[in-house]
């Protein structure tokens, strides 16, 4: 079992930036696959950026690509989303979130991942 924690969130202004952490503990990290989701208010929780194992292989929802970033470093526990250009759209509660992967692929859903840190605040203002 592997525990999650968030941290980064803030208030920004609309074209502004934001760097997200999460840090793991627990079981070995590089056995697992990472995500980051999102959920916005009245609204179902959603794919933001995906991770594998060794970090050779991300994909990104069409609505963040070219703006955000997902990278780990597995020798510090550590996966971070860097934000930039953000929009007000992308006002949401952030997740971090992992599933025990036995290889390199990607997976976009909520259901394949089982473990999910609390959650931090994002708020973009226009």
């Amino acid at each position: 079992q592997v525990q999650l924690v968030e941290s980064g969130g803030g208030l920004v202004q609309a074209g502004g930036s934001l760097r997200l952490s999460c840090a793991a503990s627990g079981r070995t990290f590089s056995l697992y696959g990472m995500g980051w989701f999102r959920q916005a208010p009245g609204k179902e929780r959603e794919f933001v950026a995906v991770i594998s194992r060794g970090g050779s292989n991300t994909d990104y929802a069409d609505s963040v690509k070219g703006r955000f970033s997902v990278s780990r470093d597995n020798a510090k526990n550590t996966m971070v989303l860097q934000m930039n250009s953000l929009k007000s759209e992308d006002t949401a509660v952030y997740y971090c979130a992992a599933r025990a992967a036995p290889g390199m692929v990607v997976r976009t859903q909520v259901s394949d991942y089982a473990y999910w840190g609390q959650g931090t605040q994002v708020t973009v203002s226009s």
